[in-house]
């Protein structure tokens, strides 16, 4: 496989249509050279999206329990992962997209869910992805439509891995609250976040500390912030308002932290079926369109 590469001053990025437009790497100029911001992949592994450094989750981010997509009067019931019987971090991500435009800086990707069998989705619905630098910027925009005479809920997300060895990072993530898990599925309405989670102030993410948390009513003025003090960089994670909740993972099996801005919560479409309106799934109409961007942009850190 033959990933896309984009490149200026600042930022060097590969994108992979064939396997879900995902991202295979992501890097910064340091001092003259090339650093992996994001996790990167071995050219071996780029067909499989769980080992990518970046991939999109669409038409639902996250977890439906059991597989159970409720949804008014209708329950539809879709292919579950062996290892938790959950449907997990949507359909795309392992199939190929089709490139309509691209240039050293840009890339513009579209799915089509009638040209492709077995979609583990009931409705007809169509998505586009753009990956573009520009100067410091880094933009990540996706927008899914309703191909269908039915409307639905509906829900995206990024699902990216940042580097952890080398450069331990400091981590700010300016959310009040988070959602209460079990098994990595939400099971109610938001609560003020735990001590655990709390990055309101950057503080570092310690090797012990195992993270698994969905944070929610962000101040969407304020980025997210990775703070790199050894590389003298700041990566700022700045999200359209539509990105309701930022899931921090610590990978166990990788030395990486994934640090996702999605639109719904883990199991948010069951939440939504029960009222909780904090779920952040949207109904999206026949012919009508949702689409949000994530800019990560690159600054110097000076070291107190």
């Amino acid at each position: 496989m033959q990933a896309h590469k984009l490149q200026n001053s600042h930022w060097q990025a590969g994108i992979i249509a064939e396997t879900g437009a995902s991202i295979v790497y992501g890097r910064i100029r340091y001092s003259g050279n090339w650093l992996d911001l994001l996790r990167p992949t071995d050219p071996a592994d780029m067909g499989n999206s769980s080992t990518c450094s970046s991939f999109i989750m669409l038409p639902w981010a996250n977890r439906i329990r059991d597989g159970q997509l409720n949804t008014g009067d209708e329950t539809y019931t879709l292919r579950t992962s062996r290892d938790d019987n959950t449907a997990r971090h949507g359909d795309v991500r392992n199939r190929p997209w089709q490139t309509l435009d691209a240039s050293e800086t840009y890339i513009r990707l579209r799915f089509e869910s009638r040209e492709h069998a077995n979609v583990n989705w009931p409705f007809a619905f169509s998505a586009e992805a753009t990956y573009a630098l520009e100067g410091n910027n880094f933009f990540w925009t996706l927008s899914m439509t309703n191909e269908d005479t039915r409307s639905f809920p509906a829900g995206f997300g990024h699902h990216p891995y940042f580097v952890r060895t080398g450069a331990m990072p400091l981590l700010e993530i300016p959310a009040e609250r988070e959602f209460p898990l079990e098994q990595a599925m939400a099971t109610g309405a938001p609560v003020p976040v735990s001590d655990v989670a709390d990055f309101r102030s950057l503080r570092s993410l310690e090797p012990g500390v195992q993270l698994d948390h969905l944070l929610t009513a962000r101040d969407v003025t304020q980025p997210v912030r990775i703070v790199y003090p050894l590389w003298h960089t700041a990566l700022h994670m700045e999200a359209d308002p539509i990105f309701r909740h930022i899931l921090v993972f610590t990978d166990t099996k990788t030395p990486s932290v994934a640090v996702e801005p999605q639109t719904n919560a883990n199991d948010g479409f069951n939440l939504h079926q029960r009222g909780i309106t904090a779920a952040g799934v949207f109904d999206l109409q026949p012919g009508a369109r949702m689409s949000g961007t994530v800019r990560l942009s690159v600054y110097p850190y000076e070291v107190s």
